[in-house]
């Protein structure tokens, strides 16, 4: 089974152009929204129309880029902790550990899955924008809480966090999906063959549960204004990501490979039944 997933939309004009495309097209299953960003409402009012779409929460604690930052949805009085001096998410997931405060993260997650809602949305999983929500056993437990409240299952990419968040393994509950591979390039893979470096990927598949995270954009001067000096998951990295799902090769590639596409929203639907 292989989820195909879109991170960061609602990130720009662009991702969600891109991101549109990709659900029109079927090349992709699935999303995840970062409701603190300006461009979020723009793919809601689209998304609150597709019947059957699959769109999670991708809980955004981070504001990476060299210019283009936002803070919460909630007010800086809110969440000072989870800002750095100019108001905005810090940058790095180490800063996010050291700084955030339980009940201020808390807060600003219900808010941000509240957006959500208040925008039309249903949101189907709740995931982690750069993976901060796994920081430490307090954050992750904290964001548990929330989603359980809202029937969101919680995403846990096994492969990926085994070695960094040993801990989890004592926090996993039933309403919490293990994700048996979760892929995604990384740095090392700028410059490298993007139909070879996937074609590998689907090809070492195994039985279970398969995520692919995509990054979706068009290359245009607003996605390369926002990725100035950040060429990985940067302008051309996206437009790359977005060539590569929307192609005949791939989608052979995937039919070739007796790959069961799956969404998160039929795992909701398993975990919190209706």
């Amino acid at each position: 089974m292989l989820i195909i997933h879109a991170d960061d939309i609602g990130l720009s004009h662009s991702t969600n152009r891109a991101v549109i495309d990709a659900f029109e097209s079927h090349s992709i299953t699935s999303g995840s929204v970062m409701a603190p960003c300006p461009w979020f409402p723009e793919f809601a009012a689209w998304a609150k129309n597709q019947a059957g779409l699959d769109v999670g929460i991708h809980f955004t604690l981070n504001s990476e880029w060299k210019y283009y930052k936002f803070g919460g949805v909630l007010s800086a009085c809110d969440i000072p902790g989870l800002l750095d001096m100019e108001g905005h998410f810090w940058p790095t997931v180490q800063q996010v550990a050291i700084a955030a405060k339980p009940e201020q993260m808390e807060k600003e997650l219900r808010a941000q899955i509240d957006r959500a809602l208040a925008l039309g949305l249903k949101p189907t999983h709740l995931d982690s924008h750069m993976g901060s929500m796994y920081v430490n056993p307090v954050i992750f437990r904290t964001a548990v809480k929330v989603a359980k409240e809202y029937g969101l299952p919680v995403s846990l990419p096994y492969n990926l966090l085994e070695p960094v968040a040993p801990f989890l393994k004592s926090e996993v509950t039933q309403d919490m999906v293990g994700v048996d591979n979760f892929l995604m390039l990384n740095g090392s893979d700028l410059n490298g063959d993007w139909i070879k470096m996937y074609t590998d990927i689907i090809k070492n598949l195994v039985p279970g549960l398969n995520e692919i995270v995509v990054h979706l954009a068009y290359d245009d001067d607003e996605m390369k204004a926002i990725c100035v000096d950040h060429e990985e998951y940067g302008s051309t990295w996206r437009q790359k990501d977005l060539d590569l799902v929307s192609s005949n090769e791939f989608k052979a590639l995937l039919q070739r490979n007796n790959i069961k596409l799956v969404t998160w929203k039929e795992i909701q639907e398993k975990v919190y039944p209706r």
